[in-house]
């Protein structure tokens, strides 16, 4: 895939285990205190955040992401976010629109035409959605330095083996590893 291609990056943040959420939904488990020397610094978030073109969210995690925004400001900015529901949810922003259609239909017919570089950010009902439809072309994953013993697990019941090709990994000072896969298709 070139890298003007369009496509669909399912990111998540998990700890080691492979919790995306504990039960409260608390997040201070994202806030690590780890270091590691050979690690690399983090890219600058406002700049890498340039680069998406449109956020992807199940109604769980939009809903997650306003109450958070209360405390630590909008995530995802005024980039477009597409948040797939069939419920009806308050949008306090113009950028933010509800969906409730076939998933088929809105890559190919609605992101396709206007983006390059959409991503999925939650939850992983959805994730397992574009998995299952086969819409996802990459996964990133970033693992944080913790084991929670409970909670969402990422790939849960996924149902079907799916094949991965490793295309980076990074460790940064702060403990956290990302992992980027493509999805072989």
């Amino acid at each position: 895939m070139t890298e003007d291609a369009f496509k669909v990056t399912i990111h998540m943040v998990s700890s080691l285990d492979g919790i995306i959420a504990k039960r409260d939904n608390s997040v201070s488990w994202f806030e690590t205190v780890d270091y590691y020397e050979r690690g690399v610094d983090e890219q600058d978030p406002a700049e890498f955040l340039k680069t998406i073109d449109c956020y992807v969210m199940g109604a769980r995690t939009y809903e997650h992401a306003l109450e958070l925004s209360k405390s630590y400001g909008r995530a995802y900015g005024n980039t477009p976010t597409i948040v797939i529901s069939h419920r009806d949810l308050p949008v306090e922003r113009k950028n933010v629109e509800i969906y409730s259609g076939d998933l088929n239909k809105l890559v190919n017919e609605r992101l396709k035409p206007s983006y390059k570089n959409v991503w999925l950010v939650g939850g992983a009902m959805l994730a397992k959605d574009f998995i299952h439809l086969k819409l996802a072309d990459e996964i990133r994953l970033s693992v944080l330095p913790v084991i929670l013993g409970d909670g969402l697990l990422f790939f849960n019941q996924i149902g079907r083996e799916l094949a991965l090709h490793l295309k980076n990994v990074t460790a940064y000072k702060s403990g956290i590893v990302e992992l980027h896969y493509e999805i072989k298709k």
